[in-house]
């Protein structure tokens, strides 16, 4: 299927690897030129190259910390007029509620509420004047069906979902569509890292561990970086612009909801 978004320009961030690349793979692969964003320069430039090698678009890197008004101001100043946003931002640590104090907190809704916020009110503008634009915000199936040991992703993630599904129906007048994808588990570092944990805590190996959490899922198995880079580039595509304020989920059926 051709997209209709060949040419435009994309912000990706968290790019380098996981679910980002995933989406900037799929981005790419759509004629869309990126701009790439992650803390590690060589992963980035790794990535970056790699999709340059593969796709011929341009891709532009900017190795920033995307919660800092500095690395923000760095990423929009490379991308000029953006007509695609991909907010994504690894989450705040794992724990119990008694675990954390109002500096957690505070870390946790600036990188995982106000960023992606402020980024949405820096490219709004414009995509609004220009009359076309995509935003995607990866946000988490905690937001659906809270985690209990992820009681600071449940609380931010949440902030920003209130936060977009108000502003959605405000600006999808003027071609601009918003909405949030709700990953469960992928096969990601992100997933490996959660997988340690429990291997861990319960005092088995992580293999072990892996195949438990797989048990949860109705498809057996985690998600790929691939088919969640898909989704969000329909998303982002032009025949998704009826789909405005709405919580993608794809965690393979984990999620047991009727709605």
């Amino acid at each position: 299927m051709d997209l209709g978004i060949k040419g435009k320009t994309a912000i990706i961030c968290a790019s380098s690897k996981g679910l980002g690349r995933g989406c900037a793979e799929a981005l790419a692969e759509a004629g869309v030129n990126l701009v790439l964003n992650a803390r590690g320069a060589e992963a980035l430039e790794a990535t970056a190259e790699a999709l340059r090698s593969a796709y011929g678009v341009d891709v532009k890197t900017v190795a920033a910390d995307i919660t800092t008004a500095e690395g923000r101001e760095a990423v929009l100043a490379a991308a000029g007029d953006v007509d695609i946003l991909v907010n994504n931002a690894g989450g705040p640590p794992p724990g119990l509620w008694s675990d954390w104090n109002r500096d957690d907190f505070i870390a946790a809704i600036d990188g995982n509420m106000l960023t992606p916020i402020q980024l949405i009110q820096a490219v709004l503008p414009g995509m609004m004047e220009r009359e076309w634009g995509r935003i995607v915000n990866i946000t988490s199936g905690s937001v659906k069906a809270p985690i209990p040991q992820l009681g600071l992703s449940n609380s931010a993630r949440a902030g920003l979902t209130g936060f977009v599904a108000g502003t959605a129906r405000q600006v999808a007048h003027a071609g601009v569509t918003m909405n949030n994808i709700l990953p469960g588990i992928h096969a990601t570092d992100r997933a490996v890292s959660l997988d340690a944990g429990v291997s861990k805590a319960q005092g088995i190996t992580p293999d072990e561990a892996t195949a438990q959490r797989k048990a949860t899922i109705p498809a057996r198995r985690y998600g790929t970086a691939g088919e969640f880079g898909a989704t969000c580039a329909f998303l982002c595509s032009q025949h998704a612009g009826f789909i405005v304020g709405q919580n993608i989920v794809l965690d393979g059926g984990a999620i047991n909801a009727t709605i």
